[in-house]
């Protein structure tokens, strides 16, 4: 869950108020003695900070947590430079500070209001010198962020007592209050560097607008002789040689442009008329950060924050009454005690029904939310076993985990040769699929000996990321039982990473348009690519669009390929104006276009494989069509786990072709020129 930005503290009984730490968020999951740790993109934190991963399995339930780790410099404060390069510095007090509790014991907390979620958490962090429980105050949050600012503190969180958690939503039931202006940037660039000055002069700063970067200034102020040298060593590789600009950029010495990979974080005094920062300085790269959100965030009046929370509380009402069913449950399993109640966790506070746990009602819950038995499968000489077989994944439709399994065991010989060799991006819904699911990429650390497995840079996070690869049908049931409903692998092999196998345009409506017109728009991409001499193949997303698939055969890189998809979509969209768009902003679409997605075609994005279940009511599954069938009437529905098998024992494989013969680029190019 994310915060929005509000320009001052406030008083209010029906809030509450942290400390906003300076370091990096992180989720941690505790099954067992296993321990999972990871950043809001899902990159590991277990090698970089073992003594965190250490102390949690001190937490006597099995939980998932929502914090931060920081590192305290010589007067108690968090030093995020100390924390970027911990190695150095180990003999620094490290904590992990634990705002949130998401599940306890199996039992889904996110729709438990906030004093409930923070009352059950005080409960579960044992005293610990790495491990502790956020606090915080209640109402005076005028006086907490005087403190916070006498304190040479980052700023305060405010955060409404009644919110429930809504896991990716930045909401105004959680605002931020900083210290001083500071911002997340794009870097660019750098200019050269003059006099005595080293490396480089100044980095060059920019914002995303749309699909475009757009300038908004320079800083070269705030660096180290170390971080200048650590900077440009991070930048040479990203070197590139046009501007990644549009509009033409003036700087006052020699530029030279890396590819927008990078962010940092600066604070600045205030920002210009034109959109530019005034004063901006250099605080620290911010690793954890993609450049996709950085978008510029700006400040918001509290007035017009409560007029978004009283809105998104009615969203939140909503969602309340749909869960109403096992939040009773949930409820019930998690109280205990009654003769002994807690305190009250807000005076103000008129819930009816109040959480009484004890420490002894965390160890024994785990009994009563046993979903089922453990089922243990053979492949040759090998054995994985699933948990919790039993456990229903697709509540409306009665389909459990164990079902999952056994579909995609009865499907290995069609999905596998679209998995094998490919790094494998999990997306993981181990609660089923109304519960929220994340995307775990750096997850071959703990997998078992016959999981193989490919480290792969990141250039974005300067880091390697160790991927599982999908080569057997023991992988891909291990997949499964960590809860991959869905299964989404690279378009490139680690024999050939940089050049896709093939090409595809994901067909993405909104709400508001029909199925029929997906399959108009499908219909004109054909219609395009055979224009082009390009075959091309269509299957369903197994959602509510359409994939139109194009072979490559590794013979071109995906920039290539991404620009040949531009082309065509933008053949699309001429001939279908009134409904298609190129603009991949929601807001700035409109809610009656299909976007046409060409940057599917990029190094490490993933898409839902052919033949991959996908977790929608219906147990819908993404599904290669005979161009025939593509036609008003059709919809992604019609092929479930329940009928697939049947159908590709009749008609065959129909997408093998996209791992065949690839095209002639540049003949379909000069074809479509003609």
């Amino acid at each position: 869950m994310l915060a929005k930005e509000i320009d001052k503290p406030f008083d209010d009984s029906k809030w509450l108020f942290e400390i906003k730490w300076d370091g990096y968020r992180a989720i941690a999951e505790k099954t067992n003695q296993e321990i999972s740790l990871y950043s809001r993109n899902g990159l590991s934190f277990q090698e970089k900070y073992p003594i965190v991963v250490e102390q949690l399995k001190t937490i006597k339930a099995d939980a998932v947590l929502d914090g931060e780790i920081i590192i305290l410099d010589e007067n108690g404060k968090p030093n995020f430079q100390y924390l970027q390069h911990y190695s150095d510095y180990q003999d620094k007090p490290i904590q992990y500070q634990v705002f949130d509790l998401l599940e306890l014991n199996g039992v889904d907390t996110k729709h438990f209001e906030l004093a409930k979620r923070k009352e059950l958490l005080q409960q579960l962090i044992p005293e610990n010198e790495v491990i502790k429980y956020c606090d915080h105050i209640l109402e005076d949050g005028i006086s907490f962020f005087e403190l916070t600012t006498k304190n040479g503190l980052e700023g305060m969180m405010a955060k409404k007592i009644d919110s429930i958690y809504l896991p990716g939503k930045r909401t105004g039931s959680w605002v931020k209050i900083k210290n001083h202006q500071t911002q997340e940037v794009i870097i660019a660039g750098y200019t050269a560097p003059e006099k005595s000055r080293k490396y480089f002069g100044a980095l060059i700063l920019a914002e995303k607008k749309g699909k475009d970067l757009v300038y908004v200034g320079h800083t070269g102020t705030g660096f180290s002789d170390k971080s200048l040298k650590e900077m440009y060593e991070l930048m040479q590789p990203l070197i590139q040689k046009e501007s990644p600009f549009i509009e033409r950029v003036k700087t006052n010495s020699p530029a030279t442009w890396i590819k927008p990979e990078l962010v940092c974080e600066i604070k600045f005094t205030e920002i210009t008329k034109d959109g530019k920062f005034r004063h901006p300085v250099f605080l620290r790269l911010r690793d954890d950060k993609e450049i996709s959100e950085v978008n510029g965030e700006n400040l918001y009046s509290f007035e017009g924050e409560k007029k978004t929370v009283k809105k998104e509380k009615k969203e939140n009402v909503i969602m309340e009454k749909e869960k109403s069913n096992s939040y009773k449950k949930n409820v019930k399993l998690l109280a205990s005690n009654p003769k002994k109640e807690k305190k009250n966790f807000n005076k103000n506070d008129t819930v009816k029904e109040k959480i009484t746990t004890n420490k002894s009602s965390l160890k024994s819950s785990t009994k009563q939310d046993k979903d089922g038995p453990d089922k243990t499968y053979t492949f040759g000489k090998t054995k994985v076993t699933v948990s919790n077989v039993d456990k229903i994944y697709f509540p409306e439709d009665k389909i459990t985990k164990g079902d999952v399994v056994n579909y995609y065991i009865s499907m290995a010989e069609y999905i596998l040769p679209y998995l094998k060799g490919r790094p494998e991006s999990l997306l993981r819904n181990p609660n089923g699929i109304h519960a929220s699911g994340f995307f775990h990429k750096d997850a071959a650390e703990k997998a078992p000996s016959f999981v193989m497995s490919q480290k792969v840079h990141s250039e974005s996070n300067d880091k390697e990321i160790d991927y599982i690869v999908c080569n057997n049908l023991a992988t891909l049931v291990y997949m499964n039982n960590l809860g991959c409903i869905e299964i989404n692998p690279w378009h490139s092999t680690i024999k050939n990473l940089e050049n896709p196998d093939y090409l595809m345009i994901d067909i993405d409506p909104s709400d508001k348009n029909t199925f029929d017109q997906v399959v108009e728009v499908a219909i004109v991409v054909k219609k395009i690519f055979d224009n082009a001499g390009a075959v091309s193949y269509c299957k369903t997303s197994g959602a509510s669009g359409l994939h139109v698939y194009v072979p490559t055969a590794k013979k071109y890189t995906f920039e290539q390929v991404k620009d040949f998809a531009y082309l065509v979509c933008m053949m699309v969209n001429e001939e279908l104006k009134d409904f298609t768009t190129l603009e991949r902003n929601l807001r700035k679409r409109g809610n009656k276009h299909i976007y046409l997605d060409y940057l599917q075609n990029r190094r490490g994005q993933t898409i839902a494989s052919v033949y991959s279940l996908r977790p929608k009511p219906g147990a819908t599954v993404s599904t290669p069509l005979e161009w025939k069938e593509v036609k008003k009437g059709l919809s992604p529905q019609q092929f479930t786990i329940h009928n697939i098998a049947a159908r590709v024992k009749k008609k065959g494989d129909l997408f093998k072709g996209v791992l065949g013969k690839g095209i002639n680029l540049l003949k379909c190019i000069e074809k479509l020129e003609g």
